[in-house]
């Protein structure tokens, strides 16, 4: 039916999305191994940089080793540790740079999941000094929720590193670093990466924008309406689905059982 009022028509597709839409239907391990090969699918693992954790109802939390990448990585590989990345089930040590993941947890309670990577454009957007911004539809989810470090605050294998990150993340989901790379931290597996694989294709946007004039940025009332919309938690999770069909398209032995 035309000439439905705006707000009729969205939350009907709200609802209709929540029974109808394929999420898939994954363990958190296995959310773990789709998550790092449908970000090696975008080049957010070209050296020893990148870490994915998951906190578990236990206290403890799923990572991968260090040296194992992403494009790599199968269940058997994920490991669990403790809040001293001590490791408790698996083979191999957590990247020490996971300890800053610690301090997000501590300060967000909310948090389930972290990625961080230093994906192409991401870093080249961070050696910028500018922060992300939001001009076009595909970059809305970010909308008044990607903070911005402007200073590079070292090696973050320690305390400081962590405190400094952690705070500047703030309430946001996300965090563009200068001269670094980003983090997304989120209430799930499904939303940080789909954040993760968002925001690399957000930075290359508005670099390529850059090169042709000014950038302008949306209406903030627009923006905001876009961000709610498109985190809505069925089109996040029908989001991760997509990539990880994906994924499991061009590697399907990807979740192969555990030797």
């Amino acid at each position: 039916m035309l000439d439905e009022a705006k707000q009729a028509v969205t939350d009907r597709a709200v609802t209709e999305m929540a029974s109808r839409l394929d999420v898939g239907d994954w363990t958190e391990k296995e959310k773990v191994v789709l998550t790092c090969r449908m970000l090696a699918m975008e080049n957010h693992s070209e050296t020893l940089a990148g870490q994915i954790t998951v906190r578990c109802a236990d206290g403890t939390f799923l990572t991968t080793p260090l040296a194992v990448a992403f494009d790599e990585v199968e269940p058997r590989h994920v490991i669990r540790m403790d809040d001293s990345l001590r490791v408790l089930e698996g083979v191999g040590m957590p990247n020490p740079a996971v300890r800053f993941h610690l301090w997000v947890y501590r300060r967000r309670p909310d948090v389930q999941s972290i990625v961080h990577t230093h994906p192409p454009y991401v870093s080249t957007l961070s050696m910028t000094g500018q922060p992300l911004r939001v001009a076009h539809m595909d970059a809305t989810p970010f909308f008044d929720d990607c903070a911005f470090l402007k200073e590079w605050p070292g090696l973050p294998i320690a305390d400081d590193e962590g405190e400094i990150i952690s705070s500047a993340l703030g309430k946001c989901r996300s965090i563009l670093l200068a001269h670094h790379g980003f983090l997304a931290a989120t209430s799930s597996v499904e939303e940080t990466a789909y954040l993760s694989m968002l925001i690399e294709r957000a930075a290359r946007n508005q670099i390529m924008a850059q090169t042709m004039g000014p950038v302008t940025e949306l209406n903030p009332v627009l923006a905001k309406e876009s961000h709610d919309f498109l985190l809505q938690p069925s089109i996040v999770k029908a989001s991760f689905a997509m990539f990880a069909r994906r994924v499991l398209r061009q590697a399907p032995q990807a979740l192969k059982d555990e030797a």
